[in-house]
């Protein structure tokens, strides 16, 4: 069910304490229950640099292409005992089905040598880039390109998206690949709140500590946080789950307000019914929803 921002930012400021999980008889599916299923296999596995958890896991349909990309980031709390690329397999597949090829990457996370600031945006901005080398080689169509990612990786999709947007900071790149679009599944796109607000289900304070430590200057957000690089000039979606515990909607909600308030073009989605891992469960009710924004920003 799409809502009205107003309306959603109200009920940022009228919800019950956010660390009451007010949905733990309701919530349907955890992420182990996406790993108990069959899941198939990438097309390839290719290095995007040469450190640790440098990777991506190309998906390709069937036939000569070119096709349109989504680049796809997984979540975890961005920590590194969290189960990394699989979770994102079940998407992976039902979207190669419909001819839409994905690079699913990874990158260091906490727990890793070079995870946290700046390693882990680095790795992200790194392989995000890659998809120019991989035009080389693979049937991809780089003006039809979406990122997508979920919970904390739709922190990092957003990231990724906005570098543009990036001055004075380690973390600048010339010419960064910009898609057509980003979508965010239950992401964490306000660190700052988050770490005030969240209800601890990431870990958070700490993992947001964590995650930024090793920042250098006196404003850690600044370059890490997706909110403090308004606008970002690329059209983004924010689609959260009404019952999830760990990302609530509110926190959707109250980011897609200060974008679209910043003048980014925005579609905001509060999808009844689901909570945190149906939005990536491609059997969920709430995948339809999604896909149909995946196709429309596409162009399919």
């Amino acid at each position: 069910m799409r809502l009205a921002l107003s309306l959603t930012a109200a009920l940022l400021v009228t919800a019950p304490t956010l660390a009451q999980d007010l949905h733990a008889d309701a919530r349907p599916i955890s992420w182990r229950d996406l790993l108990d299923r069959e899941r198939a296999s990438a097309d390839a596995r290719i290095e995007y640099g040469q450190g640790e958890e440098q990777y991506g896991e190309l998906w390709l349909p069937e036939g000569d292409g070119p096709f349109p990309l989504v680049i796809m980031i997984h979540g975890g709390c961005w920590q590194a005992a969290i189960p990394g690329t699989i979770l994102q397999d079940q998407l992976n597949a039902d979207l190669k089905a419909r001819g839409i090829a994905v690079w699913n990457l990874t990158y260091p996370r906490l727990g890793h040598e070079t995870g946290g600031y700046p390693g882990t945006f680095e790795s992200v901005a790194m392989a995000t880039d890659y998809v120019r080398t991989l035009a080389e080689t693979y049937p991809i169509d780089l003006e039809r390109t979406v990122l997508m990612g979920h919970s904390a990786g739709g922190h990092l999709a957003l990231w990724a998206a906005a570098r543009g947007q990036l001055q004075d900071t380690p973390l600048y790149v010339e010419d960064p690949f910009m898609p057509n679009g980003v979508i965010t599944l239950a992401g964490i796109n306000d660190l700052e709140l988050y770490r005030a607000e969240g209800p601890g289900r990431c870990g958070e304070p700490d993992t947001v500590d964590a995650l930024i430590a090793g920042h250098p200057g006196a404003a850690p957000y600044a370059d890490t946080s997706p909110d403090q690089l308004l606008p970002m000039q690329v059209e983004q979606v924010i689609i959260s789950g009404a019952l999830d515990p760990i990302v609530p909607p509110q926190f959707g909600a109250a980011y897609a307000q200060e974008a679209q308030a910043a003048g980014d073009t925005v579609t905001e989605v509060t999808l009844e019914n689901a909570g945190h891992f149906e939005l990536i469960d491609p059997t969920a009710p709430a995948w339809d929803v999604i896909l149909a924004e995946v196709e429309r920003l596409l162009g399919e």
